[in-house]
């Protein structure tokens, strides 16, 4: 690598710190953002979990709700954190013009792609400890380190599945007024087929085969098995990071769609 090159490199790297920075004043200060990010998954986990704390799942051979329970909620918030915020906020960026404006700037755009991944990273990685600090805390349920390994990859491709389509689907969202209701109907539904808040399986097998097209039940489950006492070995659920490895580069083609698109069409 030439100096000039490695120089340019230096600076393009700065400029992506100094933006990851600025996105996370931005998103401290917006409550609202907090709110689905960590109010809400962070209730549901108290509520679900203190209600059902003693319940064994029989479809799950007898497992502790609560070892289900958590992992299915730190999904939730997985999902909120990426894919809800990132659609709700870019519609918003492009409706106000500022996507428009970005390329005005010295900042290239893959470094602020680039650093608004990495504050929702941060944020992810934030969200994850709450709730694994208080899974443990308030009702035991806690992540063997053998399964550590299957824990952090489904975690990365399911932020990266989901993040990558936050940023993608924003091109069918017609206009920022419009973005909470799409975000929520492409979401909520899923949840409740998806192994978030009670075992699927003993759903039709026409709702199990609609779960399984999309990304929310292999993150569920694929930290599910994770958490699950009676799983050996690295907790690496094969199907599962498949499925999610397929729906990272689905969401990494819309993305780059939406952002290559002329900038009449973001703004």
């Amino acid at each position: 690598m030439t100096s000039a090159s490695s120089t340019a490199l230096r600076r393009d790297l700065g400029l992506v710190g100094w933006q990851i920075r600025y996105e996370q004043r931005a998103y401290w200060r917006n409550r609202g953002r907090a709110i689905f990010s960590f109010v809400f998954p962070l209730m549901f986990l108290v509520i679900f979990a203190s209600i059902n704390t003693g319940t064994r799942l029989a479809s799950r051979q007898g497992l502790p709700y609560n070892d289900f329970f958590v992992p299915g909620i730190l999904a939730y918030g997985v999902i909120a954190t990426t894919y809800v915020n990132m659609a709700i906020g870019t519609a918003i960026l492009r409706d106000e013009g500022i996507l428009k404006r970005m390329q005005g700037t010295p900042l290239p755009r893959w470094a602020y792609v680039a650093a608004r991944i990495g504050s929702t990273v941060t944020i992810v990685f934030v969200m994850t400890a709450l709730t694994l600090g208080l899974g443990a805390a308030a009702y035991g349920v806690h992540v063997r380190a053998s399964t550590l390994p299957g824990l952090l990859m489904t975690l990365i491709l399911g932020t990266t599945a989901f993040t990558t389509l936050g940023i993608g689907v924003t091109r069918f969202i017609p206009n920022a007024e419009a973005a909470p209701v799409f975000v929520n109907l492409s979401v909520l539904p899923l949840t409740f087929i998806s192994s978030i808040w009670f075992p699927a399986d003993n759903m039709p097998q026409a709702l199990k085969t609609i779960a399984g097209i999309f990304p929310i039940r292999p993150l569920a489950e694929g930290l599910q098995y994770a958490f699950d006492p009676r799983t050996t070995g690295a907790g690496l659920r094969g199907r599962d990071l498949i499925a999610l490895a397929i729906w990272s580069l689905i969401g990494i083609s819309l993305m780059l769609r939406f952002l290559r698109a002329p900038a009449g069409e973001q703004t």
